[in-house]
């Protein structure tokens, strides 16, 4: 089958082909697994950060790409959740242990055991993909296939970031970043807390003005001070000046939740600039947000169809995956990318 192959860290600024596209032997579904026919997987800042080195190493060669749509081809013998022609997705968490105290509790985004799809097994950057299927969701219909990949990454770690916010319907909320997760999270604030007030920071005018056209109560400057005072804010950036920033804007015992991979060392002494009594003082918290459960797709979907909520997306086809990663390098974004796997 073809695949798009990530052999090694690239420098983005420095080459325009960082996979390499290759024949590689189609798998065979044994136990619990699936053979899934991808259609089509979503395109994520993480893949940059793979190629880039800026995530644990995978095993090279992988095959990238964590938000992945197709329908089930083959079972293994013990495959029992699904039938033959199912339309499935696949989401960063590829499998977990089971067995920890993490996974026991729910928690199995914080496994010691933890796989990445697409950076620890191989993902949907190809014609197939290989998965247990208990880390497989079936979607709803309601979707199409490239509305539904997006909500797979950016959808469900922007659910669950919303989720960590403990905010209240009527409280006010700040997004940080407009990318593929932000303008997601701002659908469904406004669907959950219809009398919250929603503040975007983004840095550049034609993410203000999407976040306007979305719903925005303001738009501003990642470093501009909003009209009120915020009860949490999520931060989607990778760097550290946006995490103070957002800090100075939270109201005492507000919480600012931090849904990225990384952050940047190129602005590391930014972060020793923090002023206590300023910004984290009076009950302030700071909490990141790591990897998913299959708890947050599984909810996150239910709510995705129910609203609905469709994310706006920009189509490549198949053979351009380097384009569209270097289109995200260069911050060509409204909204999210997604690459269409029909050859």
């Amino acid at each position: 089958m073809k695949a798009w192959l990530l052999n090694g860290v690239s420098d983005l600024s420095q080459t325009n082909c960082p996979l390499v596209l290759g024949e590689i032997l189609l798998p065979v579904p044994k136990g619990y697994q699936v053979l899934i026919k991808v259609s089509c997987c979503g395109i994520c800042h993480t893949e940059l950060d793979e190629i880039e080195g800026r995530t644990a190493p995978p095993v090279y060669p992988v095959v990238p790409g964590h938000q992945v749509v197709g329908t089930v081809t083959q079972k293994g013998e013990n495959s029992y959740r699904f039938k033959i022609g199912d339309r499935v997705g696949v989401a960063w968490i590829f499998s977990a242990c089971g067995d920890c105290e993490y996974c026991l509790n729910g928690m199995e985004n914080l496994c010691s055991s933890f796989k990445a799809t697409g950076r620890d097994a191989h993902g949907g950057y190809a014609e197939y993909m290989l998965i247990d299927e208990h880390f497989a969701f079936l979607l709803p219909p309601t979707l199409s296939d490239f509305e539904i990949a997006p909500l797979l990454c950016a959808g469900a770690i922007g659910y669950r970031s919303l989720m960590l916010t403990g905010l209240t319907n009527g409280q006010f909320l700040g997004l940080t970043g407009f990318g593929a997760s932000g303008h997601l999270v701002l659908k469904m604030a406004k669907y959950l807390y219809p009398k919250s007030s929603i503040f975007v920071f983004a840095r550049s005018k034609e993410e203000q003005k999407f976040a306007l056209e979305l719903g925005a109560d303001w738009a501003g400057d990642v470093e501009a001070a909003p009209s009120q005072s915020l009860h949490a804010v999520i931060d989607t950036t990778p760097v550290w000046k946006t995490v103070l920033s957002a800090l100075s804007h939270l109201r005492p015992g507000g919480r600012l939740v931090i849904n990225a991979i990384r952050k940047e060392s190129s602005d590391q002494e930014e972060w020793l600039k923090l002023n206590y009594e300023k910004q984290l003082w009076m009950e302030k918290e700071i909490k990141s947000v790591a990897n998913i459960c299959r708890k947050d797709v599984e909810e996150f979907l239910d709510l995705a169809a129910k609203v609905p909520i469709k994310p706006e997306v920009e189509i490549y086809p198949f053979e351009k995956a380097n384009e569209a990663l270097l289109d995200l390098k260069m911050r060509h974004i409204k909204g999210a990318k997604v690459l269409d796997n029909k050859i």
